[in-house]
């Protein structure tokens, strides 16, 4: 409420009568409070305000217009009412109904406060309980809303929307249903009765017929119906569904597009709730929907009428499948016939419409269909055959993307096993000779739906499994088959990566050979020296193991199928082939994960509700995790193998692969293999030159961590907390030292003393690297929480560190410092006791002290008086932190003492201590009171000032910013009378004009550019990080008025359907009946042709061979030499040394290069030689003759180098007659000095 208060309090003197009258209602009642020493709460503005309506009521100031008091003060009660509480408002009801409930005839005619009345009320209604809901003035309040749900004014309309969903959304306790939702139904049922006669009244704003007036009305009361009807009750919907089959008789075509939205919209809402609203009602609207079709011309309605379609059978399929099944194909024809429209839209809600229908199929459609045999006529089968001509139909070849994507989900949804003692499935059985269509279509080279096509055949591969698959559509990639002519299928190797049916032993059996005939191949191209050939061959193997994943989601044969040869292979590949070892890693860790998964779950029917054959039981997962738990040890020691011997950045994948497996291990598994890992750890901190190694066993040690039992904890513990470990002088040593320390804390298995600890941290903090201070500060934000509530004295021997940690040039040290300073405070707030006679540097009786956040404080700002600049800066970067982390219990006494101590670092010499003193001041205008911050404005605004001309570190950037937030909180009198000086108060009134220059030049941007003009700065997802830097100044940085606005583009062409052409080969005739689909091309793809360049040469007349004369030099070898020459290495360069070039951090964060001098002159010596972009080299410079030598030179010593030279003669030098006689020139000098 406060913020929403502070943005009308500056319009006081405005020029605008409708926002200085609240202003000044507000300063009055203020003012009122505060003679009183009344405290602003919202009670007392909701008191204030009432007692204003009511004077002013009583004195018939009821005029209505701009600057009267009447708007203002509902303006204002509009605003204040959502923060008042419900017993206020329900203890003021009667009062409150009185002032306002007549008021509804006099607003009619003015929007603004009728606006402003509309949310009174909808803070009203949502705070009512259920038996002041039927008070009578309620209720006819009310219904007053409710027929301004039909106003022809827009916001009016959407205002009055709006509470009533509103309403009806938050029913009182303890109904689940709001009391007024059977009245808004019937007032809705009976509204579009009237709208469906033509009988509702004409609207008063416009003078237009009774019947486009009523399908406007009818149009609004759609839109008003739409996001209430999940509100209103049950029996309510069927009446109103059957008004909206009357609404498309008008003839309005957005009228009818949006009933049959909202009739989907019903049908949908049933299928995902699993309510009956609907579903009665369904035969009827399928009925009455099928008996009026849309032309199929009619763009507006066709998509909507077709949605309609689909969602209601798939609402049918779910309530009664097998009604559903009598109504399919009658729908399947009615939706297909559209599928030739030359709309995209429509041909999309076609395919949609489709995907829906194809989930409807029943298991008893899938039996008729395969009994029925190849040449009948079941419904399914007549589907299938209709769609395989479609494939080669010049009708369909418009549609022939959404075509594919209806085969795929019929694909999809014919997965189910036709007999649940065999593997088969309906796609199997039915969808073959269609799949393998596709597949002979998508390697014809004019076919231009690849991806459609994979999209089918991905899907298929995943339905039926590869095992299937291949043998319908072979891979064709061995030489021989290739001597055959067959044409090569390596498509389908990506798509093996995927879950699918097919068995592990299929891969073993098929894929493993091929890959090693294909490796020999390899070697074989490889020694003869066709490095090409090789190549391919590399990466078929590659495309067949990444697939092996696929194989590995848990499939039944596991025990069979991973023998000790095929586990020999894989630890093989894995040492010795790094480009097959993901793939293999992949294919190890879901064996165990998919396994994992389905024995967690409920054992389910596995029967007709199955998709595919690799979802086994639990049971069955169950018996293949006891046989994988029997194999973890050899695969411990080949997974370590492994993971030593790759280096640091491959090591992520091994190290999951780890965790997983170490998961499934019995204990004295991971017993045994942590005792060796843990020896050969001890053994590399004895030899100090095996860094590496070292790190490599830690690494193994944190993957280890979590399934380690307490003994074996404790003793890595005091293992990693000693000097040869985080005093080591590798600085990885260091950092996985401490990491390890982190997280056995982490994981709550040590049980360690924590004072100690502490103690030992701080011995070894001497040898402690940079590199591992990240590490070393989260170990001590995880021990402070260990430490007891009467140990606080260690707390002040720790904030030094952390204090200067914040100054860290590692921005994850940094924000683990931060994390430090706050878990600290947090302890502190907790409570406790501080002996202050046990801190470091304090009197042995010292007395003790209580534990608090002000406490804290108090010892952070110690940290103010450090002798160094660096200190005193990171103390007050660490109290800005912890005063917006805590600014709700820090006291209003402290915060002043903060604020008034920091605020005399502004006058401060050291710009380090004021960049840190300015973010501060900015994070406090946001964060802390207005009343706090008032009272020192006289002191704040001219040491602002006197930093608003430095340009140096951003601080004038950063002071402009500063004003600009305080003249949004404070006002503008405020600062400026703050200001004194008038020299100084010129930069507020610069500030104040730019402002309002900036909002002038931001009313006149076109629409097309409002995207772009209120893009702000992205937040970086910490609020004190958001607000110390972020929301930059919207002021230009520049001190220009106005900068030339860029050029921008013209409008795009959007949704320009090209339509389908037939490509053209002279060299074969063409068949219109077969394999069209080949043959067509669309206008909008203009992929480059192969040997399109070769136009580009000259051709021999006789022979109509190309002329290349080797004397001359082709335009392409020109521009590739130019382009290898510009651009190798240029770009990297330009991207590190340029003025426009930039750096990303390790969290993506993009830090553009600084504008130095140097780098500008690097920048204006590299673009002369910057060539055109359109070939032509710019003129070459011109090489200047060596310069003549000037008189005199034979006499100039030739160690003088502090003679200022004039004229071009060296002074004291003698120079004969003679000599300056013969220089020519016009305006040459004398001997003296003087022109001739």
């Amino acid at each position: 409420m406060e913020e929403a208060l502070a943005k009308i309090r500056p319009h006081t003197t405005s020029n605008l009568a409708h926002q200085k009258a609240p202003a000044n209602l507000l300063q009055a009642l203020e003012s009122t409070f505060q003679e009183k020493h009344a405290d602003r709460t919202p009670t007392a503005y909701f008191a204030a305000l009432i007692t204003t309506l009511d004077g002013s009521i009583q004195k018939k100031e009821t005029s209505l217009g701009d600057g009267d008091v009447l708007p203002a003060e509902l303006y204002l009660l509009a605003l204040v009412a959502p923060f008042v509480p419900s017993p206020v408002i329900q203890t003021n009801l009667n009062t409150l109904l009185s002032l306002t409930a007549p008021l509804f005839p006099a607003l009619m005619a003015h929007a603004p406060p009728m606006r402003s009345q509309l949310t009174l009320y909808n803070a009203v209604f949502r705070a009512l309980d259920k038996s002041q809901l039927d008070v009578s003035a309620v209720r006819q309040s009310f219904a007053s809303i409710l027929q301004l749900c039909l106003d022809p004014r827009p916001k009016v309309r959407k205002k009055a929307a709006d509470i009533v969903k509103d309403v009806l959304s938050f029913p009182p306790s303890p109904l689940i249903r709001h009391p007024y939702a059977q009245r808004v139904a019937e007032w809705a049922h009976i509204a579009l009765q009237q709208a469906s006669t033509g009988a509702l009244p004409k609207s008063k704003s416009s003078g237009k017929g009774s019947d486009t007036s009523a399908a406007e009305t009818a149009i609004h009361l759609l839109a008003f119906l739409r996001p209430v009807l999940p509100n209103l009750p049950l029996e309510a919907i069927p009446p109103i569904t059957t008004t909206l089959l009357t609404l498309p008789r008008l003839g309005n075509p957005y009228l009818s597009q949006a009933a049959y939205s909202i009739l989907s919209d019903l049908f949908t809402a049933s299928t995902t709730t699993g309510t009956a609203s609907a579903i009665e009602q369904i035969p009827a609207v399928l009925h009455a929907v099928l008996e009026s079709p849309p032309a199929k011309g009619d763009n507006s309605i066709s998509p909507s009428w077709i949605r309609v379609l689909g969602d209601a059978m798939l609402a049918y399929h779910v309530a009664d499948a097998s009604a559903c099944a009598t109504e399919f194909h009658r729908v399947w024809k009615t939706v297909w016939s559209y599928f030739e429209t030359k709309n995209p839209q429509t041909r999309k809600a076609v395919a949609e419409s489709l995907d829906l229908l194809t989930r409807c199929i029943t298991s008893s459609l899938v039996k008729d269909s395969i009994s029925d045999g190849e040449a009948g006529k079941s419904p399914l089968r007549s589907i299938i055959s209709q769609t395989t001509k479609a494939l080669d139909s010049l009708s369909f070849a418009s549609a022939m993307q959404e075509l594919l994507s209806v085969i795929s989900a019929l694909v999809s949804n014919l997965g189910v096993r036709v007999d649940p003692a065999k593997s088969t499935t309906a796609t199997e059985a039915l969808l073959m000779p269609l799949v393998s269509k596709i597949a002979d279509l998508r390697v014809q080279k004019g076919f231009e739906h690849k991806e459609a096509a994979d999209a089918v055949l991905s899907t298929a591969m995943r339905v039926v499994g590869p095992a299937v698959l291949l043998e319908a559509i072979p891979l064709n990639l061995e030489p021989s088959d290739r001597q055959a002519g067959k044409e090569p299928r390596a498509f389908l190797l990506p798509m093996l990566n995927q879950p699918h049916p097919s068995l592990l032993g299929h891969f073993v059996s098929y894929f493993v050979p091929m890959s090693e005939r294909m490796f020999n191949l390899q070697q074989k191209a490889d020694s003869e020296g066709r490095q090409s050939e090789a190549k391919v061959w590399s990466v078929l193997v590659t495309q067949i193991w990444s697939g092996f994943a696929g194989y590995c989601h848990a499939p039944s044969d596991i025990k069979t199928a991973l023998s000790p040869a095929f586990s020999q292979l894989l630890s093989q590949l894995l040492y010795s082939q790094p480009d097959l070892r993901p793939p293999v890693l992949r294919g190890l860790k879901a064996l165990i994960e998919s396994n994992k998964t389905i024995a967690s779950q409920v054992d389910t029917d596995m029967g007709e509700s199955s998709g595919s054959d690799n979802v086994i039981t639990p049971e069955q997962a169950s018996e293949n995790l006891t046989f994988l738990k029997t194999q973890v040890e050899s695969w411990f020691a080949v997974f370590f193998n492994v993971f030593g011997s790759v280096d640091r950045d491959n090591r992520g994948m091994v190290g999951d692969v780890i965790g997983v497996w170490a998961g499934l291990a019995e204990k004295q598994d991971i017993a045994k293999a942590y005792r060796k890992v843990v020896d050969l750890f001890r053994q590399s901190l004895q030899q100090s030159d095996n860094g590496n190694t070292t790190a490599m066993m830690q690494d193994l040690l944190i993957l280890l961590l979590p399934f380690l039992d307490t003994q074996d904890v404790a003793a890595l513990f005091s293992t990693c907390l000693a000097q040869e470990v985080l005093c080591h002088k590798d600085n990885g040593v260091q950092k996985r030292g401490y990491k390890i320390l982190a997280k056995l804390l982490e994981h709550g298995k040590v049980e360690e003393d924590a004072l100690q600890t502490f103690q030992r941290l701080d011995e070894l903090s001497v040898g402690l690297s940079p590199a591992a201070k990240k590490d070393r500060f989260i170990l001590l934000s995880l021990l402070i929480l260990r430490v007891p509530s009467e140990s606080l004295h260690i707390i002040p021997s720790l904030i030094p560190e952390a204090v200067l940690g914040t100054k860290e040039p590692s921005e994850k040290a940094r924000l683990a410092a931060f994390e430090l300073i706050v878990a600290m405070g947090q302890k502190m707030s907790n409570g406790g006791i501080v002996k202050r006679s046990m801190v470091d540097g304090m009197d042995e009786d010292g007395a003790e002290a209580q534990a608090s956040i002000n406490e804290y404080m108090t010892m952070v700002a110690g940290g103010l008086a450090g002798a160094s600049p660096h200190m005193i800066s990171a103390t007050v970067t660490a109290v800005s932190r912890l005063v917006f982390e805590f600014r709700e219990s820090i006291d209003t006494q402290m915060q002043t003492e903060v604020f008034t101590t920091l605020l005399v670092f502004l006058s401060s010499a050291n710009r380090e201590i004021i960049k840190s003193t300015l973010g501060y001041i900015k994070l406090a205008i946001h964060t802390l009171p207005i009343e706090l911050l008032r009272p020192h404005l006289k002191d704040l605004v001219p040491a602002l000032l006197a930093w608003s001309h430095d340009h140096k570190n951003h601080f004038k950037a950063k002071v402009r910013h500063i004003f600009e937030r305080m003249i949004r909180r404070f006002g503008w009198n405020d600062v400026y009378q703050a200001a004194g000086e008038d020299q100084a108060a010129k930069v507020l009134v610069n500030i104040k004009k730019r402002k309002e220059r900036a909002k002038r030049k931001k009313a006149r941007e076109d629409d097309d550019d409002e995207e772009e003009a209120t893009k702000g700065k992205v937040p970086t997802g910490d609020a004190f990080e958001d607000v110390l830097y972020g929301s930059e100044s919207e002021l230009d940085d520049s001190d220009e008025d106005e900068q030339a606005s860029r050029p921008t583009a013209g409008p795009k062409r959007k949704g320009v359907e090209q339509g389908v052409r037939l490509r053209v080969d002279d060299d074969e005739p063409m068949d219109l009946l077969q394999g069209v689909a080949s043959r067509l091309t669309s206008g909008s793809n203009r992929r480059r042709k192969p040997g399109q360049d070769a136009g580009h040469f000259k051709t021999d007349t006789d022979t109509g061979k190309i002329v290349i004369n080797e004397d001359e030099e082709s335009d392409i070898e020109v521009s590739s030499r130019k382009a290898a020459k510009d651009v190798a290495g240029s770009a990297y360069r330009e991207s590190m040394t340029s003025v426009d070039g930039f750096t990303r951090g390790p969290n993506g964060r993009i830090k553009f290069n600084k504008d130095t001098k140097k780098r500008r002159r690097e920048n204006e010596d590299e673009d002369g030689d910057v060539e055109m972009a359109d070939g032509a080299a710019t003129t070459p410079k011109k090489h200047k003759r060596p310069a003549e030598p000037k008189f005199g030179h034979e006499f100039k010593a030739k160690k003088a180098g502090g003679d200022v030279k004039k004229g071009g003669v060296d002074p004291y030098a003698y120079v004969s007659l003679s000599q300056a006689a013969k220089k020519k020139g016009r305006n040459r000098t004398g001997i003296a000095g003087k022109h001739r």
